[in-house]
């Protein structure tokens, strides 16, 4: 039989062999047959005896098909990742429903670095999809008749109703095993074909983050300090969901966490429990809403508020009640730019000498996928690679793009690095936001702050990431 090049994928038959069976023997599932099996496997495997042993351990006639190895190690790596420190560990058992396929998915997932678990029901097939440095991979295929069991045992878990399948519902997980204890925030939402469950996997360590490890340029860091260190104000971090603003916030803290300050915080979620402050998890159901917390925490004697979102126009008066009365106040806000957060402020109604009056510090950050240092490949660069409106500062001759191996299960990256902007709003600055300038890209650039854009190319040109991954930031 001729070299297969683009096999067909069967996410559903992934359980018919374990972890340890796939690596050992190199066979990846093709398809099912009346009285057994086809497997892709290496080339040169393919008239060794294989399809004999294979025979006598699964008790079925086995049909092989040659692949090229570097295909085959790329499915394996996607549906069959092992950890060296697990390598005992078995692959999920087939049935779906049970406590063992949930513990192990949820387990699987932590030790993947998972942000979030996505399962989701279609008219004739339902799968489980795990989130990789914001990269969303296909993991489980599962039967329809199985779907509804896994979407009640989570509710269970969660202490939801599992009779309500016509409302959004929310909820919570206490995740325990011997090497894990963390929180699981689930989100059910009704689609057509039933209900898709989010589970957004909550890291409580908070011992690894480093505001100085994080991705600050020198310039940047040093800004974004003296803003943290002045006794009252606020400092707003702005991004999209999933960009890294909470991570920011929490090593802030870390930095700010001193026996002599009492600090406070309202999240939703607590992502991460810091010993020394004093953390609130939201309750809106109750009345325990951002702005309500934040009158309750100007009676309790606080030098440092952290609120996790500016979201409505009560929150962001009540931020800036709080800075003007002697309390530092660290918050997030969705805008796309550091400078966009004063604009947004002001259309939540808050006139322009108070936002020029308590806003210390306004930050804006993405995530970028860094490339695997392990397989990432040189090549010569267009210029016409460029977004059209976009003119490099300087020239780059070559760039670094992403290949895919073993190390980084063949997506060619391997972690993540945030990118900054960092905008300190001194008396000057202040001024131009009393005046109403929506349009200060000529300032901030006399003035020596680098935009996001700029920081980063300065990761491209370096060759720690793709022009692919840049590219939605690279504007002039």
């Amino acid at each position: 039989m001729s070299e297969i090049t683009e096999p067909i994928v069967h996410a559903d038959l992934v359980h018919e062999l374990t972890t340890e069976q796939a690596w050992y023997y190199r066979i990846f599932p093709a398809e099912v047959l009346s009285n057994g099996f086809a497997f892709y496997c290496e080339t040169e495997a393919e008239d060794d005896g294989l399809a004999d042993e294979l025979e006598i351990l699964l008790g079925k006639k086995i049909i092989l098909y040659p692949l090229e190895p570097i295909v085959l190690s790329r499915l394996l790596n996607q549906y069959y990742i092992r950890e060296e420190e697990l390598s005992t560990t078995s692959n999920l058992t087939h049935d779906h429903a049970s406590d063992d396929f949930l513990q192990n998915l949820i387990s699987e997932a932590k030790r993947l670095k998972s942000s979030d678990i996505h399962i989701e029901t279609y008219e004739e097939k339902c799968r489980i999809r795990i989130r990789i440095d914001g990269m969303l991979i296909e993991r489980y295929l599962l039967s329809r008749l199985e779907y509804p069991a896994i979407i009640n045992r989570i509710k269970i878990l969660a202490n939801l109703d599992i009779a309500e399948k016509r409302l959004p519902q929310d909820g919570r997980i206490n995740f325990k095993t011997q090497q894990h204890q963390f929180d699981i925030r689930v989100s059910v939402l009704p689609t057509l074909y039933g209900e898709k469950v989010v589970l957004r996997l909550l890291n409580n360590d908070a011992t690894n983050i480093d505001l100085f490890t994080l991705g600050f340029a020198e310039q940047d860091l040093n800004s974004y300090l003296e803003g943290v260190k002045r006794p009252n104000g606020i400092v707003l971090i702005s991004g999209p969901t999933g960009s890294g603003k909470t991570t920011t916030l929490y090593a802030t803290l870390k930095l700010l966490n001193k026996n002599t300050r009492n600090i406070l915080t309202i999240e939703d979620p607590i992502e991460y429990t810091l010993d020394g402050i004093n953390q609130v998890q939201l309750k809106e159901n109750i009345g325990l809403t951002f702005a309500a917390a934040l009158r309750t925490f100007l009676r309790q004697d606080p030098d440092v508020i952290m609120v996790g979102e500016i979201r409505d126009p009560e929150t962001a008066n009540m931020a800036i009640r709080a800075a003007l009365t002697g309390h530092l106040v660290l918050s997030t806000i969705h805008t796309n730019s550091a400078w966009g957060t004063i604009s947004r402020l002001m259309d939540m109604g808050i006139p322009p000498f108070m936002v020029a009056n308590t806003l210390n510090t306004s930050v804006a950050q993405r995530l970028l996928r860094i490339l695997c240092p392990h397989c990432k490949q040189e090549n010569d660069l267009d210029t016409a690679s460029y977004p059209r409106s976009f003119k490099a500062p300087y020239q780059v001759r070559k760039h670094w793009m992403p290949k895919g191996c073993d190390l980084c299960y063949f997506t060619g990256y391997k972690g993540r690095k945030a990118v900054y902007e960092v905008i300190p709003l001194d008396q000057e600055l202040a001024f131009e936001v009393k005046a109403g300038n929506q349009q200060p890209e000529a300032l901030l650039k006399a003035r020596g702050i680098r935009s996001i854009g700029a920081n980063a190319f300065e990761l491209f040109a370096q060759g720690l990431t793709s022009l692919e991954e840049v590219y939605p930031l690279l504007y002039n």
